[in-house]
């Protein structure tokens, strides 16, 4: 179908003013355009119970780490412990923070009654591949040996994120596995990159430079792998693992106007033909990103209360 009229609407706006594609920026502008480009389209941030930061220790030093409480406990019982989920911010790991994704990690937090834990993990090309997944790797560890002093039930706990926070959502699913823990419940994973040399119909077909697109992906791939050859680690390409078999149950959420739309659908087909659960939803004449804007487009707001309803009832 045709892009969404409100999608549409957008994209003529950065036509109208003008606006260069991220890739042709310096990183400092990006990473500045990139947030403020968020924030504009992530509607008013809900109020929580409250916020907390914290820093605890990481593999590369001190890790960022923004703890949210819901606005208002699913459970009136004093000592109930409040399932945990773990978001991981999109940007292709190159781009982002805790407050790129801070609207959503509100909504989630009071529509699903949970802790959310927002990492801020390091990014490239200062810190490539894999600082970022031994970064989220530590989060996970962390929440785990510490689900008491946050008032967290750790066998309640889910992990997510959106672009490059699905792809990093995934890589912790293959090494929590691989490690034996920490036990993760499910997955959501909204357009998540899973395969580095993907050469499908989506990466071919989106080459608009007002949207996200093929050259998009490129340029975040060559920030985040110093060796083209290390894209062929599953911890970068989640679909190259030789087995997806015993992974959490997951969500996968794609966009009909994404690059990664096709590498995505492609790893919830492998996920299911492994044993694991899966629903996968398509958002038919949306662009990559519109997960984020929900201020803006109707199903950006439709997609963050699907994932919702889907963790309120992983985490049951």
């Amino acid at each position: 179908m045709p892009l969404h009229p409100q999608a549409e609407a957008l994209r003529q706006q950065r036509a109208a003013a003008g606006t260069p594609p991220l890739y042709t920026r310096s990183l400092a502008e990006a990473r500045a355009a990139d947030l403020a480009d968020i924030r504009a389209a992530a509607g008013n941030p809900e109020p929580v119970g409250s916020v907390e930061e914290l820093a605890v220790d990481g593999p590369g030093g001190p890790l960022p780490l923004r703890i949210y409480r819901p606005l208002h406990r699913p459970d009136t019982s004093a000592g109930a412990e409040l399932p945990v989920l773990l978001y991981l911010f999109g940007g292709g790991w190159t781009l982002g923070s805790p407050d790129t994704s801070d609207a959503i990690c509100r909504r989630l937090t009071n529509e699903v009654g949970c802790l959310t834990v927002s990492v801020g993990y390091r990014l490239a090309p200062e810190h490539p591949f894999p600082a970022a997944v031994h970064d989220v790797a530590a989060a996970a560890e962390w929440i785990a040996a510490h689900a008491a002093r946050l008032g967290a039930d750790p066998a309640r706990t889910a992990v997510a994120g959106d672009s490059a926070g699905g792809n990093l959502a995934a890589a912790l699913t293959l090494l929590a596995r691989e490690r034996g823990g920490p036990a993760l419940r499910h997955q959501l994973l909204v357009y998540p990159n899973t395969d580095h040399a993907a050469d499908t119909p989506s990466v071919r077909e989106h080459d608009d430079p007002l949207l996200f697109n093929r050259r998009s992906v490129a340029w975040y791939w060559g920030h985040y792998l110093t060796d083209p050859a290390d894209g062929a680690n599953p911890l970068a390409s989640p679909l190259r693992a030789a087995s997806l078999a015993g992974l959490p149950p997951a969500t996968v959420i794609t966009a009909e106007y994404d690059p990664l739309r096709d590498e995505g659908e492609a790893y919830a087909e492998a996920l299911r033909a492994a044993g694991v659960p899966v629903e996968l939803r398509r958002y038919q004449g949306m662009p990559h990103g519109f997960f984020a804007m929900a201020g803006v487009l109707d199903d950006g707001r439709d997609a963050q209360q699907y994932a919702a309803h889907r963790l309120r009832e992983a985490l049951r």
